[in-house]
């Protein structure tokens, strides 16, 4: 969609009046469904601009300010939407990546080539129920969701018309099987907008199956399914149990497969290890390519915490990068969720984003029990300060530098970590715990006698302690 920048100067009073009275009587409603600091924090600093065909155009200040509101009051903000404009309401956000005062009359003038941000919504002849925000563009790639990630462009590219049909995707909680779902369905409609394209949860489809079920209208639910021409559903696996659903569900996939529809489908667990689920499904779900997502790496944890800090326009240092995705390694969505948490509580309380605030947040978002200081941790720390390749010091690698650098990790990881020599030594190419023993005793005693080996232990000893809670 353009924006015309002169626009922003050129309002027509009666527009931006009817645009602001239609933004009050939002917010009213708005005010009655939220916490009070919740609608001071998030809500009051939109700003209405322009009021046309029944789209609403409103101003935020930042990326944060509609991720934010998004992921928790989208229902809300739909639902007011349509209640104060009608069902073919729709809304438009205009961020500006800068603080801005607002006038009472008049929206700020911007240089030219500061153009904002606009998003829509779209509205198609159904609900496709995909999240815009979730492409491919910003899903980062992975060792652990390579494969996923390649049949998922493969059918965006050429929908049912790949042996990918169905594609099964498997993994654990937040390691973004959803993502790649909505990256799918919103690839293919990019492509042709003519595609009717639906997204759902396995509940989803369970409610509005029983609901047609109580109105007699299960032939058109089923007909309505079997229409689309990509059908995704997330969380197979709480169908199982479900037997009505499943068999209507299986004539559905019938259909579709026989028609050439492309279908995409997620579980926590691959199709064999689906308990209580039928042999036929079993067989029809493993006919296509079935694709797991594994936790992602330490390099990929960190790039996904770059990637959403330059959607939210914010730069931070690598170490508190580092130090996040050291702590939070589970799943994705808990990095993202400790992020937007870090984001929301320095934007809330005026504070700068530090190590003090970082570690604060980590600990109350983690999942571990503990966060605790690792050997592999450890080992970067010390890699880095002397400027040596991390898997060297793995390696059966004598040069003065390497050795020491080996030592000093191995010292470290004794008195820092409840880890065995066993464990220790293993860390580093497999070594036995007598090596591990060698190193202590060797860096007790360059303790004693070399002060410039003291104060390097005790600099890494204080940077590994001050980047973990």
């Amino acid at each position: 969609m353009e924006f015309n920048q002169s626009a922003l100067n050129t309002n027509k009073i009666e527009t931006e009046k009817n645009a602001k009275e239609v933004w009050k009587e939002c917010l009213s409603i708005i005010k009655d469904n939220v916490p009070y600091i919740t609608y001071n924090t998030w809500f009051l600093p939109i700003k209405p601009f322009e009021l046309e065909n029944n789209t609403l155009k409103i101003f935020v200040p930042n990326n944060f300010f509609i991720e934010w509101i998004e992921e928790h009051y989208n229902t809300l903000i739909n639902r007011t939407v349509n209640q104060v404009l009608g069902a073919e309401g729709k809304l438009v956000y205009i961020v500006y990546e800068e603080n801005y005062p607002f006038e009472e009359s008049t929206a700020p003038a911007k240089e030219e080539k500061q153009k904002p941000v606009v998003l829509e919504k779209k509205k198609n002849e159904f609900e496709s129920f995909l999240n815009p925000r979730y492409t491919f563009e910003n899903f980062i790639k992975g060792e652990g969701n390579q494969l996923a990630r390649a049949a998922a462009l493969a059918i965006a590219d050429n929908p049912g018309q790949t042996s990918f049909n169905p594609l099964f995707i498997y993994g654990g909680v937040g390691l973004g099987k959803t993502h790649l779902m909505h990256a799918i369905g919103n690839k293919i409609l990019e492509k042709d907008s003519s595609k009717k394209v639906i997204y759902l949860s396995s509940d989803a489809f369970t409610v509005e199956f029983v609901e047609a079920i109580q109105s007699d209208r299960v032939n058109e639910f089923s007909a309505f399914y079997k229409s689309m021409d990509t059908l995704i559903i997330d969380d197979i696996q709480f169908l199982v149990g479900k037997e009505k659903t499943l068999d209507l569900f299986f004539q559905i996939f019938n259909t579709l497969h026989q028609s050439g529809k492309q279908i995409v489908l997620s579980s926590d667990k691959p199709p064999k290890e689906l308990k209580g689920l039928n042999e036929r499904l079993i067989s029809r779900f493993s006919w296509g390519l079935t694709a797991d997502i594994q936790p992602p790496d330490f390099e990929t944890r960190v790039a996904i915490l770059k990637n959403k800090s330059e959607s939210f326009g914010l730069e931070l240092s690598n170490e508190i990068y580092e130090y996040i995705a050291h702590n939070i390694t589970s799943n994705i969505r808990e990095l993202e969720g400790c992020l937007i948490k870090i984001l929301a509580t320095s934007s809330l309380s005026s504070k700068e984003i530090d190590f003090a605030l970082v570690k604060k947040i980590v600990k109350e978002v983690s999942t571990n029990k503990q966060v605790s200081i690792s050997i592999d941790y450890i080992t970067k720390v010390v890699c880095d300060y002397f400027k040596v390749d991390e898997n060297k010091v793995r390696e059966k690698n004598r040069k003065k530098e390497i050795v020491l650098a080996r030592q000093i990790a191995m010292y470290l990881s004794k008195i820092l970590t409840k880890s065995s020599l066993k464990t220790i030594g293993l860390h580093f190419g497999g070594r036995d715990h007598s090596t591990v023993i060698h190193a202590f005793n060797t860096m007790e005693q360059m303790l004693e006698k070399d002060s410039n080996v003291k104060e390097i232990i005790e600099n890494l000893k204080n940077k590994i302690e001050m980047s973990v809670v």
